[in-house]
Formats: structure tokens, C-alpha cells, sequence
């Protein structure tokens, strides 16, 4: 399957901080890929990296195989960027704003897709983008790349500021224009509950690196939490790299996995521990999300 986006071995640091090392990934076409990562595990650093406005320490990103420091602007022209939902020239009204960016993309400019996207969110032809709420002006710049008809969309935090309602709206809008025009997306939002009826592929992200890049639905398949009793005021000490953030709460003891339910029980003994009633529970991406990367 051919890839759009490659990244091979990237490392960043800011000042001495080191956000990744040795970062690998890539993103075949016509897939819908989300990063998720806590504050500060370098979503932004990857996008800004993705975009060409930041070069990363050591390593390479290729998009369409162009270096993205060095890409031309025939390739630039084949993404739609979204960075935290900015959208230039907010003097202008809905009709505006359309017809002055069609300019600039005069082969390809999918007027219907915008059209089709503001009348979604109820937004009349001639309301002025600066009397706009946060999360519409966002919709409007998210239109304006849909009428770009790019072949790679690179989203940054798109529903940022919309309520719930409009953001299942743009998530089902999106995922269906995705689908019809085989477009790939790369995006991140700190919202898992609009990433699990997206995406479909995952990346979740730690301090440091990827902790695991999975489709998603293998993803849900396979991460478990282990539940199982445990002996008034036992104290949980295991150290295994297969069994995530092992806590007790109470009488209750819970921990995360990848690996089977027998295979779980056999390291729970193996370590001493003298629990009962081992339950396995699926869960929602949120909750996959905490179990990889831990509460705090």
C-alpha cells in the first residue's frame, strides 16, 4: 500500500529538552490516522514537522517522497493544513472569504464542499467571520481546506471550540468526505471521544516516543483492563513491562495489557499475587488511552 506520509527516525529537542527520539511512523493512502498523545508529548512538534515550519533535530519526514524541508510548492498545493483553527481576513463575510481563496486554487477548488459544510452549521452566506464563535470560525477554515480539494488534510486540534453537537456533525462530515474522495488524514484533537468514531488508525504517544501504532479496531480488540479482587490492604508489586499501571483501589486490583486473560493470570501468580475473580473488560478509546499512558 503506498504510503503518503513517511517519517523515519526523528528526534527533537527544545533547548535540552528532549520531546522524541528515534520517532518512526507512516500513513498509507486513503487512511484516516489520529495522534493522541497527553500535554507536551510532541502532537504539535509532529505537525509542525509535517508541515516543513520545523526541522527536527536528526531524521527525515516525506510526504508524496518530498522531503518536507525541501519540498516544492506542487506538492505544498496537495495539503490542507489546519493549525488550532485559524482562519485569516475575519473583516470578510462567508461568500467573501470563498470566492478570495478559490483564487489561488483555480484547477481544483471544490466550491460544494464548503457550501455544504456552512449550511450544516447553519451559518448564513453573508455573516462576517469575526462575529463568529470560536468553534464556527474554525468550521469556516475547516471548509475552506475541504474546497481546496487536497489530497492530504493535516488537522491540528479541529474541534477546538464547538460544542457537541457540531462536533459530531464535522466528525461524521469529515469521515464521509474522507471516504467518498479516498483522502488521507493525519489529525490530532484532545477530544477521544470524536477520534474513535473517526479515525482509523492510532498513534498514542508518551513522553519520549510512540507507545503503539495500531489500527483502531485491532487496537480496541486486544487492549484489555484486568479487574480481580485482592485481600484487605494488599499492596500491588509487580514490575512487568506486559502489565500497565497495576493500582489497587480498595479490595480491588486493576491493570492494563495487551496480553490474554490466561496469560495475565499466569503473571499475576508468578509474582505472588493472591487475587480472585479475574474479570477482562473491554473499553472505549478514552479509556485504552489512559491505560497506555497512565492517569497522571
Amino acid at each position: 500500500m503506498e504510503n503518503i506520509i513517511e517519517c523515519r527516525n526523528l528526534t527533537h529537542y527544545y533547548g535540552k529538552r528532549k520531546i522524541y527520539e528515534n520517532l518512526s511512523f507512516s500513513v498509507p493512502k486513503g487512511r484516516i490516522l489520529g495522534l493522541l498523545g497527553k500535554n507536551g508529548t510532541g502532537k504539535t512538534t509532529t505537525i509542525n514537522i509535517l508541515s516543513g515550519y520545523l526541522k527536527p533535530r536528526s531524521g527525515e519526514c516525506l510526504i508524496f517522497g518530498e522531503n518536507t524541508m525541501t519540498a516544492p510548492p506542487a506538492m505544498r498545493k496537495k495539503i490542507g493544513l489546519l493549525i488550532e483553527g485559524h482562519v485569516q481576513y475575519q473583516f470578510m463575510n462567508i461568500e467573501q472569504i470563498e470566492r478570495f481563496y478559490s483564487k489561488f486554487y483555480p484547477n481544483q477548488w471544490h466550491r460544494d464542499a464548503y457550501y455544504e459544510l456552512m449550511a450544516k452549521l447553519q451559518v448564513a452566506p453573508r455573516q462576517v467571520i469575526s462575529r463568529m464563535s470560536c468553534g464556527q470560525r474554525s468550521q469556516v477554515a475547516l471548509g475552506l481546506i475541504l474546497a481546496q480539494n487536497p489530497e492530504l488534510l493535516i488537522l491540528d486540534d479541529f474541534s477546538i471550540g464547538l460544542d457537541p453537537g457540531y462536533r459530531r456533525l464535522f466528525v461524521e462530515y469529515l469521515r464521509d468526505y474522507a471516504r467518498t474522495f479516498n483522502k488521507t488524514v493525519f489529525l490530532t484533537s484532545h477530544i477521544i471521544q470524536d477520534m474513535e468514531r473517526l479515525i482509523d488508525d492510532c498513534i498514542i504517544m508518551d513522553y519520549g516516543g510512540i507507545l503503539t501504532q495500531k489500527p483502531i479496531a485491532q487496537l480496541m480488540q486486544t487492549f484489555h483492563r484486568f479487574t480481580f479482587q485482592l485481600p484487605e490492604n494488599f499492596k500491588l508489586n509487580i514490575d512487568d513491562k506486559q502489565l500497565l499501571h497495576p493500582a489497587v483501589i480498595g479490595k480491588k486490583g486493576e491493570l492494563y495489557s495487551f496480553l490474554t486473560q490466561n496469560n495475565v493470570e499466569q503473571l499475576l501468580k508468578k509474582y505472588n499475587v493472591p487475587f480472585s475473580n479475574l474479570v477482562t473488560e473491554n473499553m472505549n478509546l478514552e479509556d485504552v488511552f489512559i491505560g497506555l499512558t497512565g492517569k497522571y
